[in-house]
């Protein structure tokens, strides 16, 4: 808490520099492009900065991980801001990557916070080399997340490892220091057994594995929905890879996953898992590290295009507004999973999901597929004040119709924003990521198409 003030005041000078720079490197002409792209950079860095702090600042000490949530008001559940989360660490490891590479924390430092977060994994509980939804931050010891999830979550195992692999390429040939690093990295990766979550031998891969309940949460993943990167990361594994068969079976369903449909008069092509169009974490969880520029497979012509219209949808429906709900509008969007009136929802563009709550994290970190009406949201969230806008970044949803405006955050819900503003500023992550010799041969293997 005692850095609020002082955040506050440094994103407000980020700010009023790009300001300053833009009107010196104009030299006072009257370049309305020129002004708008500074005041974009500078408002761009300013989000990312803040929620930065969420993986940085908010980090749990013990393991320099991220905290499931940060509630401004300290008040939690049971467990407290103590338990870390498996699959938004991963996605706060990007973030702090990126962190790194623009210079907000030292090389040094980062690699020093890096180190604490692998020393942490290596000796936390594991299932089968697959990591729990969430661990006490303190003992490493798996916190259940229901009474028989208490083992390998395969999901939240491949978003930790989709960043691990990010950092293995980012400090692969580097200092003797960071080599090593990489090299645990590998361990790590290498200690997955993706080929056990087949549950004796299937074409499909299961969420849940629990040394005392064993298969009993009994959840298949098919597609299509936020899972592709476990399917993709399970052919890559060079030690415990599942062969292709499970991907076009299991997750494609032998093509039933092709189910071409309008909503809001755009055009889908995939079927989206119990609904016409999905939350907008679909199109984010897996695309931090992979990279959905030009990617294709058998059965979608372009996971870029798909992504970006399954975005499109999301807003038409919250510019249709068929509910009515006070502020929604074109800068005013974006359904997904977040924190709701009544606790947590998968918001989705459907008159039975649609709550009237908009969680920034839906349209910020759509930022790679519609960055004009992302940075429309962002500029507008920006202009509505503290109410939405703390030490960690935007809060993680609101509703101007309940008048409810929670100062809470979810790490899995900030990881993306930054994120995915460093992969539409400089594509850093996907680049890395996409580097990895393992993710080539598994995306070659599973039969993905992506331009050089």
């Amino acid at each position: 808490m005692k850095h609020i003030s002082f955040y506050t005041l440094l994103c407000c000078l980020l700010l009023a520099t790009g300001a300053c720079q833009n009107n010196k490197k104009s030299g006072d002409k009257k370049d309305a492009s020129l002004t708008d792209s500074l005041t974009t950079d500078a408002l761009l860095d300013t989000v990312q900065r803040r929620t930065f702090l969420y993986f940085w600042e908010g980090a749990e000490p013990n393991s320099g991980l991220a905290p499931e949530r940060i509630h401004m008001d300290g008040k939690y559940p049971a467990g407290g801001p103590d338990v870390v989360t498996s699959g938004g660490s991963g996605f706060g490891i990007m973030a702090i990557l990126a962190g790194i590479d623009r210079g907000y924390v030292s090389r040094t430092d980062g690699l020093a916070r890096m180190e604490k977060i692998v020393s942490f994994l290596e000796r936390a509980d594991r299932f089968k080399g697959a990591y729990p939804h969430w661990w006490q931050g303190d003992t490493g010891k798996v916190k259940p997340f229901g009474q028989k999830d208490n083992g390998g979550d395969l999901v939240e195992t491949a978003f930790l490892m989709q960043g691990l692999l990010a950092v293995h390429q980012y400090y692969i040939d580097g200092t003797p220091q960071e080599k090593a690093l990489a090299q645990r990295i590998d361990k790590l990766w290498r200690e997955v057994d993706w080929d056990w979550y087949r549950k004796g031998g299937q074409n499909v891969l299961y969420w849940h594995w629990s040394p005392e309940y064993g298969w009993d949460m009994d959840f298949p993943v098919h597609g299509y929905n936020e899972c592709l990167i476990m399917y993709i990361l399970a052919a890559a594994s060079p030690t415990h890879g599942v062969p292709a068969a499970v991907y076009h079976e299991g997750w494609a369903q032998n093509g039933a996953i092709v189910s071409p449909h309008k909503v809001e008069g755009i055009d889908l092509h995939l079927r989206y898992q119990g609904t016409e169009a999905g939350p907008l974490f679909w199109a984010q969880y897996s695309f931090l590290g992979l990279d959905p520029v030009g990617l294709k497979d058998e059965y979608c012509p372009s996971y870029f295009n798909e992504m970006r219209n399954l975005t499109l949808v999301n807003r038409a429906y919250c510019i249709r507004n068929p509910k009515h709900y006070k502020g929604f509008g074109p800068d005013c969007w974006g359904l997904t999973a977040s924190y709701s009136v009544n606790g947590y929802a998968a918001h989705s563009p459907n008159e039975r999901e649609d709550l009237g709550v908009i969680s920034p994290t839906a349209a910020l970190s759509s930022i790679v597929y519609t960055p004009e009406y992302s940075l429309q949201v962002m500029q507008h969230l920006y202009n509505m004040g503290d109410k939405v806008f703390g030490p960690y970044g935007f809060y993680d949803a609101f509703s101007e119709t309940d008048n409810w405006y929670p100062q809470r955050y979810l790490a899995i819900d900030q990881g993306p924003i930054a994120v995915m503003i460093e992969n539409y500023r400089t594509g850093l992550l996907w680049k890395l990521f996409m580097s990895h010799p393992d993710v080539q041969v598994g995306l070659k293997k599973l039969g993905f198409n992506k331009p050089a």
